[in-house]
């Protein structure tokens, strides 16, 4: 049998996704079920005074009603850094629908009907919802004070504030500058072995699912009244659960004559939302990474996590990467066109090279990131005519990868030759089982069909820290390798030919060696193994990187000027991934990030209202890219240089095709057009203002 490495194994349960024969939590049936219905206000900000929840309990079938004032005093809070969030609305509402109550009833259409007898008395309270309203000393505080009362920043709208630097900026000479399950647990006071996760697998998270939002909620449901709960959201509440982190950045970047830079001034204002969530770490990551993977000898990083009356941000796929790349990329292509540089050879000249420390005392550059910008060029036709409107643009982006944690790993291994292994990973599309398998059936030399891997359940899986950050493959992937390697140094042999054990100098068949040493009583080899990565308290971040997530990503675009249309005529994606385990699923995670990527850039953005309120809840006013807006022509490469810390040299890398693809459609537009924008999303609207703007100016400057 060929080796499982390196092969496009199908992925396990994929079928199941794309017929609709996947079941999910809404496709669950438990006896004596209870359905849970949230009650919420149209505003974002207003004082509670009162609610009434009488008819709403006394409704037929209604099993429970909840608010804040039934959670006991102190009403308990959660959060995964901060424990700043309740688990209903307390005292007033933060942003545009927050639940105020919940309804537990025996159907569905019972604790609908019971949530709209709810009655709440409310005052509409002024709000904070931009950075400039949250850096405004006038404006309301969002947060409680006394909720961090030995914070000098708690009478503010700044949670944290954050300041990364080296060499001096100020004295730095520039030919140009260009500026521009423990949460559960501790809520309802039970140590951690009275609590069980099941997980089955769950769709499409991305980042938002990472943390709870409403699972202290129908915990505490289920408490109350001793029956399983399930909440389902509507379409129009999870817009309202959480989004990605807004934000505002301003750089100042100075460059040498020959297109090197010599420093970089930044300052990042995120907004983070209601409450802390994980958006603070956000920040702290992407803006360590603020000057992008470039060689600079002097920066200062200024990033503030600020407060306000909005829908809580999260993890996002990219972890705050998109938002810097947008910076730093678009201040390399103006660069570019000032000092009269190609636009590849300024990112040549300045990305670090393998090995080199680009930021102080952490782990240096992990790859030939030169051959990935130079793969992307070639592949999208760089220096090659263009028609009229079109253009080509190019940009780099890199992530910090996870730091800290621990991932552990039991495989058993069956007196038949077979396997089982047990992980803590969740697979929610991203083809980890398959991975994993994989892993698993190379080094113990039998076929992956005979590898099961069980996941989703806390009685039964060893503990893995969270399925994020593209770790899986290098966390998990090494705990399974290890944990193998374990069977194999129980059994006595090390990595013989597929389908065989070795012992000593005699060969037998893998199956024979094991029930030679079970006998008729059979048995199995257990195997434990584990990556952990520790904490170092000096070390901004927790710890060094364990490896780095680059991406180059390369765009053609068709610009009409009558209309202000972007199309996408071709998009490259190239990921430094050390080791591609199952190239296909690789490919699938980088083409699938581009083209999330290309929602953000050219149409997907929340509308608020003055009041704070979200007015395009839902599929209907709310675009995202469908096939009609994906190239024809889309090409996902990788480059494969085994130089990760994952199984065989992997790397993670499920958000690179994300990161640099607003600033590479960007530098496209300006390549067709003319116009610079500084904006996102791409829209037909901003991008024709964009074009009659410069028009109007050049026929200006013409008449002169």
């Amino acid at each position: 049998m060929s080796d499982p490495i390196g092969a496009s194994v199908r992925r396990g349960g994929g079928y199941d996704r794309v017929t609709g024969r996947q079941k999910y939590v809404g496709d669950l049936h438990l006896e004596d079920l209870l359905h849970v219905k949230l009650v919420h206000l149209d505003v974002a900000r207003a004082r509670i005074r009162s609610i009434d929840t009488t008819a709403a309990a006394a409704f037929e079938g209604v099993r429970c009603v909840l608010t804040s004032a039934d959670l006991g005093q102190p009403a308990p809070r959660f959060g995964p850094v901060y424990e700043d969030r309740p688990i209903l609305a307390l005292g007033e509402t933060k942003y545009h629908g927050q639940p105020v109550a919940a309804v537990a009833a025996e159907t569905k259409a019972a604790a609908e009907a019971a949530a709209e007898l709810v009655r709440v008395d409310y005052e509409e309270l002024p709000g904070v919802f931009t950075v400039a309203a949250a850096l405004d000393p006038a404006s309301p505080i969002v947060q409680e004070p006394e909720l961090r009362p030995d914070d000098p920043l708690r009478r503010t709208n700044t949670l944290r504030e954050r300041r990364y630097g080296w060499g001096n900026v100020d004295a730095a000479r520039a030919d140009l500058v260009v500026e521009n399950k423990r949460i559960i647990a501790r809520v309802l006071k039970l140590p951690l072995a009275s609590v069980r996760i099941i997980a089955p697998d769950s769709g499409g998270a991305f980042g938002g699912k990472q943390h709870p939002k409403y699972e202290p909620l129908v915990a505490v449901l289920a408490q109350r009244t001793g029956r399983p709960v399930r909440l389902v959201l509507t379409l129009e509440e999870t817009f309202q659960e959480v989004r990605r982190t807004s934000c505002e950045i301003h750089a100042r970047t100075g460059f040498n004559a020959d297109g090197t830079i010599a420093f970089q001034d930044i300052q990042s204002n995120f907004l983070m939302g209601a409450y802390a969530d994980i958006a603070e770490r956000v920040i702290a990551k992407s803006n360590y990474l603020a000057c992008g993977p470039y060689r600079v000898p002097n920066a200062r990083i200024i990033a503030r996590a600020l407060l306000s009356h909005t829908t809580p941000s999260t993890a996002f796929r990219g972890f705050g990467t998109p938002q810097v790349a947008w910076a730093h990329e678009s201040q390399m292509d103006a660069a570019a066109r000032q000092l009269g540089l190609d636009r590849v050879e300024i990112r040549l000249r300045n990305l670090a090279r393998k090995g080199e420390t680009f930021v102080p005392n952490d782990t240096p550059a992990d790859g030939n990131w030169a051959e990935s910008v130079r793969k992307a060029a070639a592949a999208i036709g760089w220096g090659t005519p263009l028609g009229p409107g079109h253009g080509r643009g190019i940009a780099v982006a890199i992530k910090e990868s996870a730091t800290t944690g621990a991932s552990y790993a039991i495989v058993r291994l069956h007196w038949d030759g077979s396997a089982t292994v047990l992980a803590g990973t969740s697979d929610m599309g991203q083809g980890a089982r398959t991975v994993l398998a994989q892993i698993a059936a190379n080094e113990l030399r039998i076929p992956v069909e005979s590898v099961r891997v069980v996941m989703g359940d806390t009685a039964v899986v060893p503990f893995d820290l969270q399925t994020s950050a593209s770790r899986s493959t290098v966390f998990m992937g090494q705990a399974v390798m290890r944990a193998c390697q374990d069977i194999k140094t129980q059994l006595g042999y090390d990595s013989p030919p597929l389908g065989e054990g070795r012992v000593g100098v005699s060969s037998t068949d893998l199956t024979d060696l094991l029930q030679t040493r079970f006998g008729a009583v059979r048995g199995e080899v257990i195997g434990v193994g584990s990556m952990r990565r520790e904490y170092l308290a000096e070390h901004p971040l927790g710890e060094m990187a364990s490896f780095y997530e680059f991406s180059c990503t390369a765009s053609e675009v068709a610009v009409d000027p009558e209309t202000g249309e972007v199309a996408l005529v071709r998009h490259v994606t190239v990921a430094d991934v050390g080791k591609a385990i199952n190239p296909q699923q690789v490919q699938g995670q980088d083409e699938g990030a581009a083209v999330m990527g290309l929602g953000h850039t050219l149409m997907e953005h929340l509308i608020l209202d003055d009041r704070g309120r979200i007015k395009n809840l839902g599929a209907l006013d709310y675009r995202i890219p469908t096939s009609k807006d994906v190239p024809l022509e889309m090409c996902s490469l990788v480059v494969e240089n085994a130089d990760g810390p994952g199984p065989y040299g992997a790397k993670g890398a499920g958000e690179g095709g994300l990161m640099p693809t607003a600033p590479a459609v960007a530098s496209a537009v300006t390549e067709a057009t003319g116009v610079v924008i500084r904006d996102l999303p791409l829209t037909p609207e901003r991008v024709w203002q964009e074009i009659q703007r410069h028009e109007r100016g050049r026929q200006a400057g013409s008449d002169r």
